[in-house]
């Protein structure tokens, strides 16, 4: 497991889980049918055939620790619209030269419908995947997308599997705007951080100008002139210790996450002897990272919690 964008959610740290394996099994992955678009559920996280579902008992959680690993698989039907749409004009032409009439809006719905319930058992099955992290010890979901529907799908997989599940999007009680660009102003950061080289500026009216900066030294001039003019910073690179390299949004989505040498260095230090535990060590790593990386950021932006 390494994730590369965070969508985090927080949810109560005293969460009982004691039934989430059998909860897990219930809500697994079923192959789409032949009349549905889309079909979601748990597979095994070291890994599944996705365009099978999951059968038997099989592990659906991995857990180091106060850390667990789940994953949310899906198969999606890929109907394009344009296709649909071209059927659809021709089958109306057809119609309108037989009966001398354009069909009406409810018929034409109705022939849409039936078009689309004709093609979809013929249609690509693509398999997903989204990779989940939960932090039991700071209450934190970690959903491995930078897209907030994504993140919410899958929090609603995990409350289809728990029966309750009152997970939230990560809210701050500071405006992280004003962090962000207090940062780079040169208010002193949380220790460990660092500026990288990138960052998104804004100008805070609605039709205002948007300056995208990368590979460039923060504290310059340039960076100056624009916070005196009046931007806001909306994204910010940052560092922490020499391990992890990041993105943080407004939003508090963290993207572009990478681990770097000082973390990658304890990964390649030890000797593993096949897949799953090369998998297994990745998550502990990751796990870890994030848990010191969310240490920093929690009091730095004030981050709330669930309880």
């Amino acid at each position: 497991m390494l994730l590369k964008n965070l969508t985090l959610f927080r949810f109560p740290a005293t969460i009982d889980l004691e039934h989430l394996d059998e909860g897990l099994q219930e809500a697994a992955l079923k192959p789409v049918g032949p009349l549905e678009l889309v079909s979601r559920g748990f597979v095994p996280p070291f890994g599944a055939n996705l365009a099978e579902g999951v059968e038997g008992d099989v592990a659906l959680s991995h857990r180091i620790g106060d850390s667990l690993w789940l994953s949310v698989g899906g198969q999606e039907r890929i109907l394009p619209g344009a296709v649909v749409n071209d059927l659809l004009q021709k089958k109306l032409a057809e119609i309108e030269q037989q009966q001398s009439r354009r069909p009406g809006s409810r018929m034409r719905k109705q022939i849409k419908d039936d078009l689309i319930t004709e093609l979809l058992p013929r249609a690509f099955v693509r398999p997903l995947r989204t990779d989940a992290l939960l932090d039991l010890e700071h209450g934190v979901c970690v959903v491995d997308t930078s897209s907030r529907k994504t993140g919410e799908n899958v929090v609603s997989e995990i409350r289809r599997a728990l029966g309750s599940f009152p997970a939230l999007p990560l809210n701050a009680e500071v405006a992280p705007r004003a962090v962000l660009t207090g940062w780079i102003a040169g208010e002193p950061l949380p220790e460990g951080l660092s500026l990288g080289e990138e960052c998104e500026l804004r100008d805070p009216t609605d039709s205002g100008a948007v300056v995208k900066v990368q590979h460039m030294d923060l504290s310059s001039e340039e960076i100056s002139q624009h916070l005196q003019a009046g931007k806001q910073v909306t994204r910010l690179a940052l560092n922490l210790d020499d391990h992890i390299s990041f993105v943080l949004g407004e939003d508090l989505v963290i993207r572009k996450f990478k681990l770097l040498d000082g973390a990658v260095e304890q990964l390649e230090s030890t000797e593993r002897d096949d897949l799953r535990a090369e998998l297994d060590a990745r998550f502990a790593l990751m796990a870890g990272e994030f848990k010191r990386l969310f240490a920093v950021l929690e009091p730095a932006l004030k981050l709330s919690r669930a309880d």
